[in-house]
């Protein structure tokens, strides 16, 4: 897969970093920053060795804690520093930190009226994106920031609001940009054609605009073989992040918006080819990224959408639907991880119905599925004073035993997994059966923990609505 060119300078710099970490072998370690939403390969995949997943009863250490304002954005961080962004009061707050303890470096901040009308809280959704010299973050009430990195003075900023046509959304502006040279490219939602919009990085100006009206009108869903016309006030905002990737030979950017799946030349803007993926429930988004396998893109999204595989033909601008399903995967915003020919990912709409399963690339077919407990219900009860789940059998507090609608990210052979109300869990990449390693919670990070866990240079970061936690994964 090809990226942003900076993602090779990024990576470049980390295998620098690990040249400083020798093994009583010779071998080198490696260690990773994660500068943007997914980590350096937008994929949550980490390439980090000296990671110790074999916690004691208690869980990792906790090198530090800080209490942050509401979001569901997950950190960033490059180097000696992290970027998380958050909501305080009637503020959007880009605040730098330093790794070593969470203190505050520098802080930009700016006044945000956003109210989710569907009830959830109010912060930021998106991933800031890092490069050595900027901070790109994208709020959820639509502005687009540029800070400098070193100070996080302002370097241009846009209110996307007031340059573009904006319909109503559902739950704000909560797609991570991401970077591809010297352009930052933005699912902006606008009508009638700016669904997706690349800006030049040194000053915020336009380079292109696509998607829209132009895409969809005429469109004939296969499913129901009923043709699309376009009204003017559709929303055309996505809650999927953009992906680049090589096929055939060819850079494609892969927009998976509210309507379905559209590849650009990311260069230009310029259209390759476009397939309808949309639920047929009105209050329903696109939300997990597209999984690039080969020469083929996995599909997935919740509100009775399932999943689908496409194969790009040679050519690059057509593609075959190698299977469709319904039921076997319906991720809601977690992005699955695909390992081997096999798809890891959470599937269901609401916490009730959300499972960990693996899917055979090649036919769609589910290998097995996990709520995350095998017990039942009568061998766990609920501490009164202080709500914790407590085992029947030792007595003791667990960790709350269903993932619901969890995340995930790949280290080696194992997937660290992070329940929606905190469970953190070590899970074998293994195609044949769940084997769950360990699992530990922590009183910060409960109902919802929707942002990801990020991994970078040894230590685990996990965001609840309002604490942000660093944890030691390091082997002694």
């Amino acid at each position: 897969m090809l990226l942003a060119s900076f993602t090779d300078k990024v990576i470049s710099r980390t295998a620098l970093i690990a040249f400083g970490v020798v093994l009583a072998s010779s071998s080198f370690a490696v260690a990773e920053d994660w500068p943007w939403f997914l980590g350096p390969r937008h994929d949550g995949t980490s390439d980090e060795t000296d990671v110790n997943l074999e916690w004691p009863d208690k869980g990792p250490t906790v090198l530090w804690k800080q209490e942050i304002g509401t979001g569901y954005s997950a950190p960033s961080t490059l180097g000696v520093r992290l970027v998380v962004h958050y909501r305080l009061d009637d503020k959007e707050i880009v605040s730098c930190r330093a790794v070593k303890d969470g203190s505050v470096v520098w802080e930009h901040e700016y006044k945000s009226d956003f109210s989710d009308p569907y009830g959830y809280n109010n912060g930021p959704r998106c991933s800031p994106v890092l490069t050595e010299t900027h901070c790109y973050t994208l709020g959820a009430e639509g502005m687009l920031c540029c800070t400098d990195m070193t100070t996080g003075k302002v370097v241009w900023q846009h209110a996307l609001q007031e340059k573009f046509d904006l319909p109503d959304w559902f739950f704000g502006v909560g797609c991570s940009p991401i970077l591809d040279g010297d352009r930052l490219i933005v699912f902006v939602g606008g009508q009638p054609n700016s669904g997706v919009v690349a800006f030049n990085t040194a000053d915020g100006s336009v380079a292109w605009e696509a998607v829209g009206k132009q895409t969809w009108d005429g469109t004939t869903d296969s499913k129901t073989d009923k043709t699309y016309r376009w009204t003017g006030s559709e929303m055309v905002t996505s809650y999927s992040s953009p992906i680049i990737a090589t096929i055939h030979g060819q850079r494609h950017l892969l927009c998976l918006v509210r309507q379905g799946l559209v590849s650009l030349d990311p260069a230009t803007g310029k259209e390759n080819f476009h397939y309808w993926f949309r639920s047929r429930t009105h209050d329903s988004v696109n939300a997990a990224r597209p999984v690039v396998i080969d020469d083929q893109i996995f599909l997935t999204a919740a509100y009775e959408v399932g999943s689908a595989l496409l194969k790009v033909k040679s050519d690059g601008k057509s593609f075959t639907e190698v299977w469709r399903d319904e039921e076997n995967m319906l991720a809601h915003w977690s992005t699955p991880i695909h390992v081997d020919g096999f798809v890891y990912g959470f599937s269901g709409r609401h916490e009730n119905q959300g499972v960990l399963r693996c899917v055979r690339v090649t036919d769609g077919n589910v290998m097995w599925e996990s709520t995350g407990f095998s017990g039942t219900a009568s061998d766990l009860a609920r501490d009164r004073e202080t709500g914790k789940i407590i085992d029947r059998k030792t007595g003791n507090a667990v960790p709350f035993p269903y993932f619901g609608r969890g995340s995930l990210i790949r280290v080696g052979d194992r997937f660290v997994v992070l329940g929606e109300r905190g469970t953190l869990a070590i899970v074998h990449v293994d195609p044949k059966e769940f084997k769950e390693d360990r699992r530990a919670s922590f009183d910060e990070i409960g109902y919802p923990a929707w942002a990801a866990p990020v991994l970078s240079n040894g230590r685990l970061y996990l965001r609840s609505e309002d604490w942000l936690l660093c944890l030691d994964m390091r082997k002694q």
